[in-house]
């Protein structure tokens, strides 16, 4: 099948109960089981046992060691986590959005283990040795014991990476390798983490902001220990590196998909249904959906020539947007300038459509200039209430030749807000609940909010031009692309250059863009396939509303309810909206934003 081709999309088969019965009946099958508590005790023990970052931040400290991915202590977790998925299974208590989120966590570290996904640590977009870049640009050192943590990271990092080079080796053994350009771009990474004087390097950053609160003497102290730990690191860099180049590369696949590896479409179709997080869609039915979301956005971005007056067609009017030096940033500072300025408007937009907002603030940075040449377009950084760290939204500056202005309003709705920072903050401010839902991230959920935060914001008027809202077009194209090429890579076997023709003949994305994220799909399998998916059930659900309800919907409330639980799986996201619908149909109280709402 091409990317072109028209397909009829047909919708998954349904069970005659609606999920709603469903969950009642789970919750009346359940009323002799364990009590839920004990159970969500026993996962938090557990959790902060195999996280040493999750064990830190129960006492207030900062972590000292990175998680364990030695072959036992993953076997052991496994081992534990189904133990706790046996038990889940007879739970007495009908808290439905509890159990199938602690259900999904489970099922996501049995996947793991049972995939042995271990072997390929990486997805060219980012991996084990960029984890300590991001964790040097986010660690705040507020004394002598911060540092000293930060210095006994450092001084562990080697034996990380001996770890994960371990897991490879077992790659190579059994067939199962990374493709060759998540590995070139994960090598240009390693490489850029090399130098000479160990203070120019991103992981000694922290020791370049010690407070003052740090007497002199003390300080210097910790620069020099830490310069050494520092040293230590680039040193296990420069040997990871020399395994890449030597040991591994001469293995790495040739074909990029999992297609092409025994087992690899179970494996893929595994890691499908996780990343849609209960949407219920075969591998089949998300690249049909894909081609019926390409046909439709393509008629929108025709509608946009036309208007402009453009008469020579859509690829010329892609080049032409690709092309013009007017669309682009002259400077890095100009581009962080231009995004800072979209940030504050949509902040201003927030009080028309949502009732409740995070107290959390959050800020604006560049992608770390080691990692950006392979780096995604923009990312968000989640910050942490409980420490007053702020969350980050990261614009990479790199090849601003690549960075249209015209996509950028729809990038920073999706990474800032109302997208990413708003959903997340809000989540980790959950006053009730367990403490795992504060944390829990469902990327059909997550994803499938920011891209519907990309058509609120469009709703709200962010959009000032014809070319901006043919780049937030373009955007969504992206996306529905992602279906089809996720799902033709690791599911039909496609070549790298047939899973980029999408969006080639229709975004305007620019080709770094194209060739950066198309690497990331490679490597990454499944999770590209869920921003569209779950966008999808947003705008369904609000449909929904809007029709149940008529003139007594009211978005603030709808996006409220949706929000007030954190993320969630889809089939139980579903089944609340809707419950939701019947207690407005009723004139039933919905009750505060951030109080219990069941399912």
């Amino acid at each position: 099948m091409t990317t072109c081709q028209r397909t009829r999309f047909v919708s998954p088969v349904r069970t005659a109960l609606s999920a709603l019965a469903l969950l009642a009946l789970t919750a009346l099958l359940r009323a002799t089981g364990e009590p839920m508590d004990a159970i969500i005790a026993d996962y938090e023990r557990f959790v902060a046992e195999a996280d040493p970052a999750e064990a830190a931040r129960r006492k207030s400290e900062p972590p000292r060691q990175w998680d364990s991915v030695a072959p036992e202590s993953i076997a052991r977790e496994a081992e534990a986590a189904a133990a706790l998925l046996e038990r889940l299974e007879t739970a007495e208590d009908a808290r439905a959005i509890d159990i199938a989120i602690l259900r999904h966590l489970l099922e996501k570290r049995l996947i793991a283990a049972r995939h042995d996904l271990a072997r390929i640590p990486f997805t060219g977009d980012s991996g084990f040795h960029s984890g300590p870049v991001f964790a040097a640009a986010r660690m705040k050192i507020g004394g002598r014991k911060d540092a000293e943590a930060w210095i006994a990271r450092l001084e562990a990092l080697p034996a990380l990476f001996e770890a994960h080079i371990a897991n490879m080796r077992r790659g190579i053994e059994t067939g199962w390798t990374a493709h060759t350009d998540p590995l070139a771009t994960t090598i240009d990474q390693i490489r850029e983490q090399i130098g000479e004087d160990p203070r120019a390097s991103d992981l000694y950053a922290p020791f370049t902001r010690l407070p003052d609160t740090i007497a002199k003497p003390d300080r210097e102290r910790l620069q020099r220990k830490g310069a050494k730990a520092v040293s230590g690191a680039i040193t296990a860099y420069r040997e990871l590196l020399a395994f890449m180049e030597t040991e591994y590369a001469p293995h790495a696949r040739a074909e990029p998909g999992l297609a092409s590896l025994p087992g690899g479409r179970k494996v893929y179709a595994d890691l499908l249904a996780r990343h849609t997080a209960g949407a219920g869609y075969s591998p089949e039915e998300v690249h049909a959906l894909g081609v019926e979301e390409v046909a439709r956005i393509r008629g929108e971005m025709e509608a946009i020539i036309a208007e402009v007056g453009f008469e020579d067609g859509f690829t010329a009017f892609t080049e032409f947007l690709r092309k013009d030096s007017r669309f682009y940033a002259r400077t890095p500072a100009d581009l962080m300038e231009k995004a800072a300025m979209l940030a504050k408007r949509l902040d201003a937009i927030l009080p028309r459509y949502f009732g409740r907002l995070p107290r959390l603030p959050y800020g604006l940075s560049p992608v770390p200039a080691s990692i950006a040449p392979g780096y995604t377009t923009g990312r968000y950084a989640q910050g942490d209430p409980e420490t007053g760290r702020a969350g980050t939204y990261l614009v990479n500056t790199y090849r601003l030749d690549q960075r249209p202005l015209y996509e950028l309003p729809a990038l920073t709705a999706h990474e800032a807000v109302p997208g990413h920072h708003l959903q997340i903050a809000l989540a980790q401010e959950m006053r009730t609940g367990p403490r795992f839902r504060r944390h829990y991230y469902a990327t059909a959920f997550g994803e499938g909010w920011a891209l519907y935060a990309e058509k609120l914001a469009g709703e709200a008027g962010i959009y000032e031009t014809p070319y901006e809202r043919f780049g937030a077009l373009s955007y969504e194209m992206w996306r529905a692309c992602r279906l089809v090429a996720d799902t033709g890579l690791h599911w039909y076997g496609w070549s790298r250059s047939q899973a980029e023709m999408c969006f080639i003949e229709n975004t305007a994305l620019s080709a770094h863009n194209i060739e950066t994220e198309v690497t990331r799909y490679i490597g990454w399998p499944g999770q590209a396939s869920a921003y569209k998916i779950g966008e999808l059930k947003i705008l369904a659900l609000r449909a929904e509303a809007k029709t149940a309800l008529g003139e007594r919907f009211d978005i603030r409330a709808f996006h409220d309810h949706l929000l007030a639980e954190g993320s969630m799986p889809l089939s139980v996201l579903e089944a609340r909206m809707r419950a939701w619908i019947e207690t407005q149909k009723t004139g039933a109280a919905s009750g505060p934003a951030e109080a219990p709402a069941g399912p």
